[in-house]
């Protein structure tokens, strides 16, 4: 489904195990560019989630954070995976399906439900080993069809490390916007290092679609700077963008209307996905 592009070069960004038990908060931006037919970029301001899953499933509480119930902020299992309500339990049957051993612990970076919606163009899960090394990410893509397809990304032998900033690609199979066919190639890099200006953590996860000669089509990214997540921090987060779920649907079909408006072909939805 997915896998190590080179193998045998580990980025030097690896920085090995990852330290810290609890909850995160990521503030930072995602960014995208359209390189053809016609070129089209814009970034947005955005925070996020990273929550070890593993954790909350014996510790089912997070610092203003309603989990599996209504709240301001909430964060549901059932917007992940199959739908049936044990996001976690989904993804290690997948990892398993795929020889991946992942027993530790399994991060989620994604957006929380905010006044009750969300919408999640992609989520990430990071699998890790019992010695605290990344074995596998899964990316987790929906569209606005209420589809949700799952790319496993880790190294051409599933039992391996996968060291942080390694190139993975995957086949892409799962339509996601009008303007580009399900067609061509994913390439994904991910990387956790420290924070440039503060002391804490960086996590960036960058996606590159290729068309199937492999002309770049689009360029994206989602970063942010993470810190632990407490009632501050979450307020801080709400009152800086208080309708981001709103605004990320939003955003999506303004810039389709853009590109129509550049007049970017349109391609109909596949009858399988």
């Amino acid at each position: 489904m997915g896998r190590l592009m080179n193998p045998t070069h580990p980025d030097p960004t690896d920085h090995g195990a990852v330290g810290g038990t609890g909850a995160l908060l990521g503030r930072g931006q995602v960014m995208h560019t359209r390189l053809a037919p016609r070129l089209h970029a814009f970034r947005y301001p955005s925070w996020f989630l990273l929550l070890p899953m593993r954790q909350l499933r014996t510790h089912p509480t997070l610092p203003g954070v309603a989990i599996n119930r209504r709240g301001i902020v909430s964060f549901h299992d059932r917007d992940h995976g199959d739908g049936q309500g044990d996001a976690l339990g989904w993804v290690e049957r997948l990892l398993r399906s795929q020889g991946v051993q992942a027993d530790g612990e399994i991060w989620l970076q994604t957006f929380p439900r905010l006044w009750g919606w969300v919408f999640k163009p992609v989520s990430f899960w990071y699998a890790h080993g019992a010695d605290g090394h990344l074995r596998a990410v899964v990316a987790e893509v929906n569209n606005t069809f209420g589809e949700r397809h799952a790319y496993v990304l880790h190294a051409d032998d599933p039992t391996d490390r996968l060291p942080w900033g390694a190139p993975l690609q995957a086949r892409k199979v799962f339509h996601v916007s009008p303007f580009c066919q399900p067609s061509g190639r994913y390439r994904f890099r991910f990387m956790r290092t420290s924070a440039r200006s503060d002391p804490g953590e960086r996590l960036l996860a960058r996606v590159d679609h290729d068309d199937e000669s492999g002309q770049p089509l689009l360029r994206t990214s989602w970063s942010g700077n993470l810190q632990p997540l407490t009632h501050r921090a979450l307020c801080w987060a709400c009152a800086a963008m208080p309708l981001q779920s709103l605004s990320v649907f939003a955003r999506i079909h303004w810039h389709a209307l853009r590109l129509w408006l550049k007049h970017v072909p349109l391609y109909t939805h596949p009858r399988h996905v």
